[in-house]
């Protein structure tokens, strides 16, 4: 099965957490690596009919409303408590959609967040509690673009050092991370999807949980492991 990296300056960081580096490391390298006195009414009169530039005004704004898109939203349930995540299929409409199959067919449910990198990011979706890794579907096309950054609380597809081999696995930014934005054919970055509408503090607690490296060379794993045990959609 192929771990997945991700690159930090010059060393290959899966971001499966095949190769990692600890946070002292990361901010060394090159961050080139790899998104609100009432008054006293008048005595009444007859009510004016509504004009017309008035009628169409108000139809013209019930079709704006309508026409907004709906953004899914999936509550994810972990060991540490629950967030909820809000997803752009207009943005990236590929992306979400696979991550919504995986969601649907219980993929997620007792996987763990197996790498964990305080003030960067915290990822998941591929291996069970006892570091098997799960097997996955194809690989989905990299849908990065300038639409959406690498901000703190999105949530993004990882993937190898080959843009287009995103399968299950996922990461929450704790930080804003623009070194993983696209800028270009030469940088592809990393697809954001979505975001943390509720729950940035379970994020915060997870992105600081002690974590240590395996003897297989997988590192930043957290010791206890951190388990995602249901992910579903919000109905």
């Amino acid at each position: 099965m192929r771990k997945r990296f991700f690159w930090i300056g010059a060393v290959v960081f899966g971001l499966i957490g095949i190769v990692g580096c600890n946070e002292k490391d990361k901010v060394k390298t090159d961050p080139a690596v790899e998104e609100l006195v009432e008054e006293v009414a008048p005595a009444k009169e007859p009510a004016a009919e509504p004009s017309m530039t008035a009628a169409v005004s108000g139809t013209a704004a019930q079709e704006k409303k309508e026409a907004q898109p709906a953004y899914p939203k999936v509550k994810m349930t972990t060991s540490m408590g629950v967030l909820v995540l809000e997803l752009y299929p207009d943005k990236a409409p590929v992306t979400v959609e696979n991550f919504l199959k995986y969601v649907d067919d219980g993929f997620y449910n007792g996987t763990i967040f197996h790498r964990v990198i305080r003030r960067f990011m915290i990822q998941g979706g591929g291996f069970t509690a006892q570091m098997v890794q799960k097997p996955t579907r194809s690989p989905i096309v990299n849908e990065c673009g300038p639409q959406l950054r690498n901000l703190r609380g999105t949530i993004a597809m990882a993937r190898t050092s080959q843009p287009n081999s995103a399968t299950s696995q996922f990461f929450i930014n704790q930080a804003d991370n623009p070194f993983l934005d696209f800028d270009g054919p030469n940088k592809p970055g990393y697809a954001v999807f979505g975001r943390v509408i509720e729950g940035m503090d379970v994020v915060d607690r997870i992105a600081t949980v002690a974590t240590t490296r395996l003897p297989n060379g997988m590192a930043d794993v957290p010791v206890e492991p951190v388990i995602i045990e249901r992910v579903e959609r919000v109905r």
